[in-house]
Parts: C-alpha cells; structure tokens; sequence
C-alpha cells in the first residue's frame, strides 16, 4: 500500500484532535443546512434594469469583439454573494446606484451576439441586467452562511440558460440582513473587472463619483507583432479542437460535459448529484501564513511570498487528504492577471479579460516527502514563466489564418466532477472585493458560491484586515476529515 493511503487512515484515526481547526463537526454542519433550508427564500419580483444617460443617449448598435482573452476563458456566469447587517438602503436606492453604473459599464447591459463574419460579439444594445428582490421570514444566523453550500443556492440568481450578462438578486431577512448575490458572465470580464464594477456600483449607490473610470476598447491592447512570434505551444493548452459530435450517445456525452463545465446547479436534480462535493473553510492568520513563508523561503536564495507558500502547503495537504498513489502526477491551475505582466502594463482600470493560466505540475511522492520549499519554487517558476513573451505569443498565435480556419476552442471549460489529482485555485487576495459599501458599511461576509465541481479553490483575504487568509476548498465528503486534520499542521514530510 503506498505510504499516502496509510497516512490518511492514521489521520482519519485522529479526526477532532486538531486545535486549529474552527471548522463545525459534522452533526453541527447537518444542523447549520438544516437551517438554511427553513430559511423560505420567496422571490418577490425580477425586472430588468437598463443604464440610463444624461442627455443624449450613445448608440445600442455598438458591437465590442471579444479579445483572445475573452475567447479562452470560462463560457459562463461567476457568482459571489455578499451580506451586510443592518442599516442598510432601500433596494429602490440600490437600483438606482445600478442604474448609474451600468451607464459607465455597458458591457454589463449587453448581450452576446454574433456578428456578420459569425464572430462573438458583446453588443451594447442596453437590454439591462437582471435584478431580483427576494425575502426571507427567517433570522439569518451568521455562523449559517459560513462556506459555499447547495443549500445557499437561492441566494443568488440562476445561471443557466440566461442571456443577461450580470444578475443581481437583494435577499432581505427578518433580522435587517441584506444578502446581495452576483453572478456575471466570464466572457464580458474577469475577476479583477467584475471586482472593480462592484465596487464601482457601491459609490454610484452613495452618490460619488466612480472614480477611477472603466477603460473600454479592449482590442487596441492586444495587437499581434509583425511578425508575428509563436515562441510557446499553445494548441492543448489555452486552445483545443473543437469537438465533433457523430452519434447520439456523443451527443448525450456532450450535454453531460456542458452541463459540468457550466459548474452551475438550477435544478433538484443538480442538488442530488453535487451532493459528495462539499466546500471546506479554512482559516490561516497571518502568523501562521507568516511561518509557512519562513519555512518555505529558509536557505532559499528568494523569499516566497504568501501565495506561493500557502499554495505549497495546500497542494501537500489536497494530495494527503485524497490519499492520492505517490507515484502519480499533480498539477495546479493558477490564474495569472496580465495587467501588470504585459510590457507596457495594461492599466488597472482595464474592463475584459487578460488571465491566462500557469500549470505546475510533478509526482505526488516529490511534492510530499521534499520540503516546502520544493512545491514553492515550482509554483513560483511556473507563474513566472507566464510573462510579457508568453502572453504576447498567444497574441500571435491566435492572429494566424491557418488557426483561425481550425476552428479552435478556448480549454478553460472544466469537463470532470472531479478534478483530482489535479487542482485550480483562484487567487482573490488582491481584488478589492471588500470595498462594496452601499452606504450602510462594508459587508460581514463576502465569499463565491458553490460550483460542483472537486479541486477547486479560492483564496480570500479576511475582512479583519489583518492579512490573515480564508481559504474555500472543494472536496469530496469522505475526504474533509483528512484535509481538517492536516491543513494546519507543518512538519518535514508534509
């Protein structure tokens, strides 16, 4: 039996000895869902919300191509929700606050469309957002909102099958808590956009200005080289065949990967299949992230810093607590931003996508019997690497005839339940999520929604300030004990 599988079971032995951990048993966990569920979320009204402009309205015949980045990325809605206690404005002032960014944001009141040359266009046609008012009779206890869940699904809007780019939805609870959940197409922006339109929104609400403005024309940062430089391998990494479809059961196939890769539960159906997936909280304060660095940097000719060191330790925890055979291979997909990695930097105020992925990869009996220092350097070489070269080429590549004429699709979509041996962290440390105020003060509670999908991770700044870190961790339910056990815990062969 490899090493990896007996160490779980002597973890799984231990189950509830770890001090560290403040994450509810699994009695307290039933209790808390069963307190979601009674929480009798009614839908009150759905409309949609269009900008409104001071004199003459702009055009809404304006198309807005996407950009490469665009193309790659997830073809689906994100979703994050939020809560704020009490007192909090009116949902009519809310609305307004949307009104007004809207105007400034109009991608957001777009709509997908194809152009006459069948290309994927955003068209600014001002056909609105989604928003909806929704309340609860239930006092919203706050330890219930702890981590992603099914049951806290109707807190935000649906995602599947809608044409609007962004939804909103205003849950107000008998106690004076505002639940606000967001969900917006990955197509129209990335996180480091969608974090700043929020944001943006918040101001509108309280009557200030937006300051700074989006920065629109996302094409004009992304012109290919003459000529052009294809100097990495980009088919089987950002791009992949299109896939063609012969029979039935490739058909039913098909509908099943879409179906995963939306990572997007609608239906009760949805519900009972997602339900071995479950998301782990993991809290890290800052001494402690501060020791993983001392660890992971020690005789090092480099300090790493706190990404790179908590995802080092992550990546050994994940590997454990899956009980994984040593001798396979583990990867991480990270996201990497390109605004500060393009020469010259693409401004913050960038409204688009400009993401593009690192991919460390080696055995799990390297990553887990060498020290810390060995998954930092690799995750720090791999990010690395993904600079103004690698993503000037993609720009190159995916200007060329011939790869136009194949018909390539963006590899962003996810098409497993579960993604192990592998994982994909989405690092949210640096987006200023936290800032949302409509006026009543900032959130006690940000945090993205549940998505079925195991391995996935988000890695959230704590509201306390502090530079502690809130870790949200997709795992299948047998293996949470281990991963409870093992997250806190630093030692020279894990």
């Amino acid at each position: 039996m490899p090493r990896l599988h007996s160490e779980v079971r002597e973890i799984e032995q231990k189950a509830g000895s770890n001090p560290w951990s403040s994450t509810k048993s699994l009695p307290q966990a039933a209790a808390m869902a069963e307190q979601i569920k009674a929480m009798k979320v009614r839908v009150e009204s759905s409309k949609l919300v269009k900008p409104s402009y001071e004199g003459k309205p702009p055009s809404t015949d304006l198309c807005v191509p996407l950009s490469v980045f665009d193309k790659i990325n997830y073809k689906v809605h994100g979703a994050v929700i939020y809560a704020f206690g009490p007192p909090t404005p009116a949902n009519t002032d809310i609305e307004k606050g949307l009104v007004t960014a809207l105007s400034e944001h109009r991608e957001w009141a777009g709509r997908l469309h194809e152009d006459a040359r069948g290309e994927t266009v955003i068209l600014l046609n001002d056909a609105g957002a989604r928003l909806i008012e929704a309340s609860s009779d239930a006092v919203l206890d706050r330890a219930v909102i702890h981590e992603p869940s099914t049951a806290l699904l109707p807190l935000h809007p649906w995602v599947k099958g809608v044409e609007e780019l962004l939804q909103v939805q205003l849950t107000r609870f008998a106690c004076g808590t505002l639940v606000v959940g967001f969900t917006s197409h990955h197509w129209v922006a990335d996180g480091h956009s969608m974090s700043k339109f929020i944001v943006a929104w918040g101001l509108a609400t309280r009557g200030l200005p937006m300051d700074p403005l989006p920065l629109h024309g996302r094409g004009a940062f992304f012109i290919p080289r003459n000529p052009p430089r294809i100097e990495f391998e980009h088919r089987g990494v950002e791009f992949t065949a299109k896939k063609a479809f012969n029979t039935e059961d490739d058909v039913a196939q098909a509908d099943d990967i879409v179906s995963t890769s939306n990572k997007a539960i609608d239906t009760e159906d949805d519900v009972a299949k997602a339900e071995d997936i479950v998301f782990h909280k993991a809290h890290f304060s800052r001494e402690f992230l501060e020791m993983l660095k001392a660890k992971a940097s020690l005789g090092a000719d480099r300090r790493y810093n706190t990404f790179e060191s908590l995802m080092a330790h992550l990546w050994r925890v994940v590997s454990v607590a899956r009980g994984l055979d040593e001798r396979i291979t583990s990867g991480i997909r990270i996201s990497v931003n390109g605004r500060a990695r393009l020469r010259p930097p693409v401004p913050d105020e960038f409204l688009g996508n400009l993401v593009l992925w690192a991919f460390p990869r080696v055995k799990v009996g390297d990553l887990v019997s060498r020290p810390l220092q060995f998954a930092a350097a690799l995750i720090h070489q791999e990010t690395a690497s993904i600079n103004d070269g690698y993503f000037r080429s993609l720009i190159d590549f995916a200007s060329l005839e011939d790869v136009k004429d194949e018909e390539l699709e963006g590899a962003a979509e996810a098409n497993y339940r579960v993604m192990s041996p592998n994982l994909e962290v989405h690092n949210l440390a640096r987006f200023p999520f936290w800032d949302l105020d409509f006026g009543g003060g900032k959130p006690f509670m940000f945090m993205p929604c549940y998505v079925p999908v195991e391995g996935i991770m988000f890695l959230v700044p704590s509201p306390s300030g502090d530079r502690s870190m809130d870790a949200y961790v997709s795992l299948l339910k047998h293996n949470v004990a281990s991963f409870k056990q093992l997250c806190h815990l630093v030692r020279p062969n894990l």
